[in-house]
């Protein structure tokens, strides 16, 4: 005799019954903000290590660990989380928007019967959730990228943001509305670059290490893809990375910027501090990608369980 289905698992139409839109967003931020609690001094060591040696100035810090190490020396163990408000607005804002947004067109473009939509489908899909989310989240980027710079500085240059909303308000303040989302192109140019380096180079690693022979489809090929994925794409998003961070902390000299725009970023890079410049902070980069997604996911499975469990459970 067939198993009927509970009541309360399915809809009238007799589809299983799922979280409405609007947990899933908010599941989507809560999951990455729970992450970044985890990762935020990766992001302080990243953030650091690429205003290291700027403007032709003698480099701060020689590698990651001695940035690490300096930064717990000087400012303490609370140092290292600095700017986690900010942090975790970042993800409040650019994760909440980015997976609500991928999960809506996913579903959307989903057909009847069904079928999922397409690799390229699926790509082009990551890539407008991501470049969407980074723009609603550039304000909290801006923020972020100046409170964690402000201990290299001294005491006297400093902006002393108390909280990613005192940064927020002393920024429209003191700077005007349109300073919120500045450097804006690079962070969703990185948001896009990111999505597709991910897509492409997980697939290609996966069937790479699954072809060798050493592989089966199970947990073990799917890290090792995973981590090698994580390789091309701080490879690949590094460089506008830094970008991005050296436009949102830029101050104004004589009343005017110090970089005209994203180009002239590059060019200053390479020409004062080298062209290997262009990746520094690989290692915390790198090392805070891989844990953030698992964990991001991690928190945002069983937010999901413990909700169908709670609400949709006959």
């Amino acid at each position: 005799m067939a198993a009927t289905a509970s009541p309360g698992a399915s809809g009238m139409d007799g589809k299983p019954r799922t979280s409405p839109k609007s947990v899933k967003f908010l599941f989507g931020g809560l999951a990455g903000m729970g992450a970044t609690v985890f990762v935020q001094p990766l992001d302080l060591v990243k953030n650091r290590m690429q205003l290291s040696g700027e403007g032709a100035k003698t480099r701060e810090y020689k590698t990651s660990f001695h940035a690490l190490t300096s930064i717990l020396r000087a400012e303490g163990l609370r140092g290292i989380y600095t700017g986690l408000s900010a942090g975790l607005l970042r993800q409040a804002t650019y994760t909440t928007t980015r997976l609500g947004i991928y999960t809506v067109l996913f579903e959307r473009l989903t057909g009847t019967d069904g079928t999922p939509p397409g690799f390229l489908l699926k790509a082009v899909i990551g890539m407008t959730a991501g470049a969407t989310g980074a723009f609603v989240g550039t304000p909290a980027e801006v923020a972020l990228i100046r409170m964690t710079a402000d201990g290299r500085l001294p005491v006297d240059q400093r902006r002393g943001y108390k909280n990613v909303f005192n940064a927020l308000f002393r920024i429209v303040q003191e700077e005007g509305v349109l300073t919120l989302w500045r450097g804006c192109i690079p962070t969703m140019a990185r948001a896009v670059v990111v999505n597709t380096a991910q897509l492409a180079s997980y697939s290609q690693s996966k069937q790479f290490l699954l072809d060798s022979g050493y592989f089966s489809d199970n947990i073990l090929c799917h890290f090792c893809a995973s981590m090698i994925s994580g390789l091309v794409t701080t490879a690949a998003s590094m460089p506008v990375d830094i970008v991005k961070t050296r436009i949102q902390n830029m101050r104004m000299i004589d009343g005017k910027p110090e970089y005209k725009n994203g180009l002239d970023v590059l060019v200053k890079v390479v020409r004062y501090e080298g062209f290997f410049s262009l990746w520094k902070g690989f290692t915390p980069y790198y090392a805070r990608l891989g844990p953030h997604t698992v964990l991001t996911f991690i928190f945002l499975e069983q937010m999901n369980k413990a909700y169908k469990r709670l609400f949709l459970s006959g």
